[in-house]
């Protein structure tokens, strides 16, 4: 029987603690962080729909881990298909030293060879994190993505969010790059930008809906995290975790997170 993710409160105490640091599965978990604790909430609720099925999961771009391993403590089988060589030698040694070597499989390949990589309707739950930003069609991705679901099957997929763009770059001064992020279809400021596009939340809700999934949640990760001063992130991050966790499907504070994480569903 897989094992549940441990997201929820320490032992002990009469409640909830803001300055408690939670762990993600497993004793060798990375401790969540404001960076991941709203993505992980989100995948433990779907894990629990099914808490005794050993569920087959995707990780598009899962690089060195960071979800797949903890997904495979939890007892579920992971494909991490990713482009770079390095990446995925180093998810075979995380994954061997967390003794999930045979629940994880390292494929090589980018997004946009998805849907000559994954047999169709044979994925339980699909990730695909800040993956959509760097392919040449993300709509061709969406739709491999949906069709290697199998019917109800979920896939939690991260974004770069367009406005947090525009004013990072204004609050540093570079109003000509805010107004071009701002401005542009896209929402990049090619050729100097390191992505290929941005998104707002109905956008990115509408490529997932155009691809025949049904969005269910949205929230915004890293609303704070990026914002603040790095002595008061690290030394009150239990609080952040929280502050993150009660904004992030908030508007307007959603909106302006750096990343939105939209949860989607193929309908049964």
């Amino acid at each position: 029987m897989p094992r549940g993710l441990n997201l929820g409160c320490r032992a002990g105490g009469a409640g909830p603690r803001l300055d408690r640091v939670e762990q993600t599965p497993g004793a060798a978990g990375p401790p969540l962080t404001p960076r991941t604790a709203v993505v992980w909430s989100v995948l433990r609720a779907e894990l629990d729909r099914r808490p005794s099925a050993e569920l087959t999961v995707l990780d598009v771009g899962g690089g060195t881990g960071g979800f797949a391993v903890p997904l495979a403590q939890a007892g579920h089988q992971v494909t991490v298909v990713d482009a770079s060589p390095d990446a995925l030698a180093a998810l075979s040694r995380r994954a061997a030293e967390a003794g999930v070597a045979d629940r994880v499989r390292a494929v090589q390949g980018d997004g946009d060879a998805l849907a000559g990589l994954v047999e169709p309707d044979s994925v339980d739950l699909v990730l695909c994190h800040a993956v959509l930003e760097v392919v040449d069609e993300p709509a061709s991705v969406v739709t491999a993505l949906a069709t290697a679901l199998r019917p109800g099957g979920a896939a939690s997929v991260l974004v770069a969010g367009r406005s947090a763009a525009v004013l990072g770059r204004a609050m540093n001064g570079h109003l000509d790059v805010a107004a071009t992020l701002a401005t542009d279809p896209a929402g990049t400021a090619r050729p100097r930008d390191t992505l290929r596009r941005r998104f707002d939340a109905e956008g990115a809700a509408a490529l997932l809906t155009a691809a025949g999934l049904t969005v269910e949640e949205i929230h915004g990760v890293r609303v704070l995290a990026d914002l603040l001063p790095a002595a008061v992130a690290d030394g009150q991050q239990g609080a952040l975790v929280e502050l993150e966790r009660a904004l992030a499907a908030r508007s307007p504070w959603r909106d302006l997170a750096v990343q939105l994480h939209l949860f989607a569903r193929r309908p049964a």
